[in-house]
């Protein structure tokens, strides 16, 4: 049975050929410290099922000393020119977007077919997981058209993987980061504190209110954490069931899907969504890193006016 075991080892040979292309590049300057940074990044994937969790911890603090203290850096050498880049994308017009569309398609059709799909009476992949291994599926289905398509030499995959990550740099950990530490203070019992602040200083007497505290405070805290489903069970924990739900009345299923819609808008809207906000702007090598951000406030905030609205319309509809 394929779990989220896999993906993590998947993660984890990519990190480590990320770190192998970067100490074998003499003209990157910061080599050995990039080397370094996703080394152990993907020590972390590889083995920290098995590690304790207090030594996977101290890998996450040599990780912060490498990017704080030696830096990283991004190397000066280029895959390809400008002008051959400019060719290509002549060459192949729109058919360029096919492996990007391979992968939310495969996603999907995973999501729905692998569900159910055994082997045996045995399941293929764990059912409590098959979103996440569907995505898995669908990059390498799209990293195998891809390569079909363009034929590239075998290891540009990896070469194109280390430009990526290297032009990002550490935001590239900051979802994952996030998220655990989301997690962390649900645990920590921040949602009651959430809670308590809330009702001292806010007039939440009305079922209004409490929605409107509901969804600007997991776009807000959102923005804060850069992940929305680290934001999910704090905001949750300390307004949206005691208030929403348990005060007056609230149907948790609404209150549960548009609070995760409320908290996608802040994800638009911040930097710390590396993988959404600063990884785009990136690729396209834009002038401004917050280019993205800035065109997507605007929709963000319309986004985040109607989901307050559908759920004050639904959510105390019994």
């Amino acid at each position: 049975m394929i779990t989220l075991e896999h993906v993590y080892w998947l993660m984890g040979v990519l990190a480590a050929g990320v770190a192998w292309v970067n100490a074998r590049d003499a003209s990157n300057p910061k080599r050995w410290n990039n080397a370094a940074f996703w080394g152990l990044y993907a020590a972390t994937f590889l083995a920290g099922s098995w590690l304790p969790h207090a030594v996977t911890g101290c890998l996450v603090i040599a990780m912060v000393a490498v990017a704080s203290i030696g830096k990283l850096g991004q190397t000066t050498r280029e895959s390809q020119t400008a002008a051959q880049r400019e060719a290509s994308a002549a060459r192949w017009g729109n058919r360029l977007f096919l492996p990007a569309l391979t992968i939310p398609a495969v996603t999907l059709l995973g999501t729905f077919v692998l569900k159910t799909a055994t082997v045996g009476g045995a399941p293929i992949v764990d059912p409590k997981q098959v979103t996440q291994i569907s995505l898995a599926l669908g990059a390498l289905a799209g990293l195998a058209v891809a390569m079909v398509m363009l034929r590239p030499p075998a290891a540009a995959p990896l070469h194109e993987a280390r430009r990526l990550w290297d032009a990002v740099g550490w935001a590239a950990v900051l979802p994952q980061m996030l998220a655990a530490l989301g997690a962390l203070f649900a645990t920590a019992g921040v949602g009651k504190v959430v809670s308590t602040l809330a009702e001292r200083w806010l007039p939440l007497g009305t079922p209004l209110a409490a929605v409107v505290t509901y969804t600007v405070g997991m776009a807000l805290f959102t923005m804060i954490m850069g992940n929305a489903f680290a934001a999910f069970p704090v905001m949750t924990a300390g307004i949206g069931l005691p208030l929403v739900m348990t005060r007056f009345g609230g149907d948790v299923t609404v209150m549960a899907a548009v609070g995760m819609l409320s908290g996608f808008c802040g994800t638009l809207m911040t930097p710390m969504a590396a993988n959404y906000n600063i990884v785009p702007a990136a690729l396209l090598e834009l002038p401004d890193e917050y280019a993205v951000i800035k065109a997507q406030i605007p929709t963000a905030l319309l986004l985040l006016a109607a989901n307050t609205a559908i759920m004050y319309a639904f959510v105390y509809r019994q």
